[in-house]
């Protein structure tokens, strides 16, 4: 009976997702790569996304939110249940809550900034896990984007653990809406 719950469930969200703008995306910086998938129109959302660090470990995330337009800007509310795999540390889930804004600046450009946060009560395997990123996206030809901004996802380590980080820094990276 839960495997007939959650694939209903999840064949909603793919309804969903179908009748809405969807972003398909990844992109580079120092030692650490991701790509993302999401959808962009108003109300409910969904996205998922994978990072991966050379010596630090993997990140794999799905979050469900809704967006609300406030005038010119898109805000996001939401959660996402993202798989921690740290290299030379056990395996963990993390439940974080957060948000983001998209602001289109002109037809072109937009700014875009987000940022999840799970304390220790709903991560295992972590003190607490964070995710944020900031940038601009320039549309250089419909459907494809090029992105440039700076990108954190941070797993602070329980009891003195070392705490990996997977990505801290500067990125650039290429999309297409659909």
């Amino acid at each position: 009976m839960k495997k007939l719950h959650l694939a209903y469930t999840l064949g909603l969200l793919l309804a969903s997702a179908s009748a809405s703008a969807i972003s398909i995306g990844g992109g580079v910086g120092k030692e650490f790569s991701y790509v993302g998938v999401a959808t962009e129109a108003s109300g409910f959302a969904i996205n998922g996304n994978y990072a991966h660090h050379e010596n630090n470990g993997n990140t794999a995330g799905l979050g469900l939110g809704f967006n609300i337009p406030l005038g010119p800007v898109t805000a996001t509310v939401g959660g996402r249940a993202v798989y921690l795999n740290p290299k030379e540390d056990k395996n963990g889930y993390a439940l974080a809550a957060g948000g983001g804004l998209k602001w289109p600046v002109t037809s072109s450009i937009s700014l875009f900034g987000d940022y999840y946060y799970s304390p220790d009560s709903l991560s295992s395997g972590v003190k607490d896990y964070q995710e944020a990123s900031a940038g601009a996206s320039w549309a250089i030809f419909r459907p494809i984007s090029l992105e440039g901004g700076y990108r954190y996802i941070a797993l602070n380590g329980k009891n003195d653990k070392s705490n990996k980080m997977i990505a801290d820094g500067a990125y650039v990276g290429v999309s297409a809406r659909f």
